[in-house]
């Protein structure tokens, strides 16, 4: 919109008006003309490390206009575009780096289950749940949230069915470990039918002591003998309030873009009315679930309604399907067999949670529908299991150019990395290492845990890779992320595969422009280039020189998302 005419009826009123009222109007409108005829700045940071991850590198400021960045350059370069009523904010030699993306974020995790976040014993952990024992009746089944790992105990072990036994032998326990697991005491197991002579199920494990009683463990396809008590209704104005606070934390740590791994439909909706009333604090990219059908025709007919593939804005966007063929930490689907007592005599090679011909039908029928995919695969053998189905369906409809994925990809080998790179396809990995490496140690061994996920392996090959944090299976806090990937430390296991370490551009850059390469996005944000959108955040120490483990405890002034402030810090 151009600026008034003060000529004709708009003059006329004009004239009605005090001489007071009208030199304020009339400053009020030369001011917002002067910015818009010499197109200043919005925004303007200036004084500090910029840092674009374009062919510019390090510059001292940035400027923002209508949501976009307008220009980057020299602190005296910016000044140049600040007008009356531009925001300018002194960097202090502070970092401004593109707005960080989680790639495989599902929740923050908490919720009504006992939480065990905070334990750090294997009695911090039992008196949580004595503690709810308490407040319910006899028999009142106590479950837990799932944002915790052994790996934080001091024992460095699973609550099994002994330790919850000795306890709380009353009430029906079910603590939920991760996404793969629950671990049950003697009276969830008989609440829920389950006896010592119960048999394996396919796609799953239900675990047992040396002496072969039962210990308490299912695992992948096993939880299925359990139905948790389904939570209590809530209404939208519930949903969305928690959904806008599971956001704002995410801003509090910089992160401006997720990807949610195999949400609902419904969830999917939830999120449009979101953007459409203004609410959204983060920019989405959603895999929807891929539905449990027994044929292709009920596949068919589960996904009849939903939205077409890529649909969407630059706010909330359909990016595909997910699918999985393996467990995870305890269930990850190997070549070579877990280590003892895990591997059973060498029998235990991990789990594969769906049979090839069905994944195979499904891919295929997907793939000519026009969806991408996305496959949840830990080991390398479910990695081959993964590359040898994208192939065949590559050989009906070429995948190159559509970015396909694999989720995880925590174990490889270079045969698959060489043929991951012909497919065309994207790793999108999470730092599980960092809080899991003791029990990867000891379900793998040392050499291949000391391999997982191995970033500087993959980027030799030159697949393009994504980061993220699978939270809650991992605590959602990317600057955790990013130490990890910089030092390969651990919280408990020590540095683990330090040849696999990357430096801290280029992790920052998997971060953000590796997130949007995933998500087909690199043309409008991912770095500060001129002309995306301006997605950013201030960080309160320099990233790129402070010392280590400072990735780990870095706390974030800003978080600026399309140009406005989403979130800032009280100093």
């Amino acid at each position: 919109m151009g600026c008034p005419n003060l000529t004709g009826t708009l003059g006329v009123r004009l004239a009605e008006m005090s001489h007071s009222v009208l030199l304020v109007l009339f400053v009020s409108v030369v001011v917002a003309c002067q910015q818009d005829r010499m197109e200043f700045a919005d925004l303007a940071l200036v004084g500090g490390q910029v840092i674009t991850l374009t062919s510019e590198g390090v510059v001292e400021a940035v400027a923002v206009r209508d949501g976009k960045v307008q220009a980057t350059g020299t602190s005296s370069e910016i000044r140049k575009l600040i007008g009356p009523v531009t925001e300018v904010i002194d960097l202090r030699d502070r970092s401004v780096i593109p707005g960080l993306a989680d790639n495989h974020f599902h929740s923050v995790g908490g919720g009504l289950g006992v939480d065990l976040a905070a334990v750090r014993s294997m009695d911090d952990l039992l008196d949580r749940i004595v503690e709810r024992a308490s407040e319910l009746p006899t028999g009142g089944i106590i479950v837990t949230n799932s944002d915790w790992h052994e790996g934080q105990l001091k024992e460095q072990r699973l609550p099994l069915r002994d330790d919850l036994d000795s306890r709380i032998s009353q009430n029906p326990v079910v603590v939920v470990r991760g996404g793969h697991e629950y671990i049950l005491n003697s009276a969830a197991l008989r609440h829920w039918n389950i006896k010592e002579s119960a048999t394996s199920v396919e796609g799953g494990r239900i675990g047992r002591y040396p002496d072969g009683r039962l210990n308490g463990e299912l695992v992948d396809l096993a939880k299925r003998l359990v139905v948790l008590p389904e939570e209590p209704p809530t209404d939208l104005e519930m949903e969305l309030g928690k959904l806008r606070e599971e956001h704002a934390l995410l801003n509090r740590s910089g992160i401006t873009s997720i990807r949610y791994p195999g949400i609902s439909q419904s969830k999917y909706e939830l999120l449009k009315i979101m953007r459409d009333a203004g609410l959204l604090t983060v920019r989405v990219n959603a895999l929807l679930r891929a539905p449990r059908a027994s044929t292709i025709a009920d596949m068919r007919e589960a996904i009849s309604t939903w939205p077409t593939p890529d649909e969407g804005d630059q706010w909330v966007r359909i990016g595909g399907v997910k699918l999985g063929v393996d467990g995870g930490f305890e269930g990850g689907l190997m070549r070579d067999p877990y280590v003892e007592p895990w591997g059973e005599e060498g029998s235990f090679y991990g789990l594969q949670t769906m049979d090839r011909s069905s994944y195979l039908a499904m891919v295929q029928e997907f793939n000519r529908l026009g969806w991408r995919i996305a496959t949840h695969a830990v080991g390398d053998a479910a990695i081959d299991l993964v590359l040898d189905v994208y192939e065949q369906v590559n050989q009906e409809i070429p995948l190159l150019g559509r970015r396909w994925a694999i989720e995880h990809a925590f174990i490889s080998n270079e045969d698959q990395v060489l043929q991951m790179k012909n497919l065309g396809l994207v790793l999108s990995v999470q730092n599980h290492l960092y809080l899991a490496a003791p029990s990867l140690v000891n379900y793998w061994g040392k050499k291949r845990a000391e391999f997982t996920t191995p970033l500087r392996f993959y980027a030799s090959f030159g697949v393009p890779v994504s980061l993220g944090t699978d939270s809650p299976v991992v605590p959602y806090n990317p600057w955790w992320m990013l130490h990890h990937f910089t030092t390969r430390n651990t919280i408990s296991g020590g540095v683990m595969g330090l040849e696999q370490k990357i430096g801290r551009e280029e992790a920052l850059r998997f971060a953000t422009e590796g997130y949007s390469y995933l998500t087909f996005e690199e043309d409008i944000k991912g770095t500060l280039e001129v002309g995306k959108l301006a997605d950013f955040a201030i960080t309160a120490d320099s990233y790129l020189e402070c010392l280590d483990p400072c990735l780990e405890e870095m706390l974030v002034d800003m978080t600026v998302l399309g140009g406005k402030v989403v979130w800032e810090r009280d100093h």
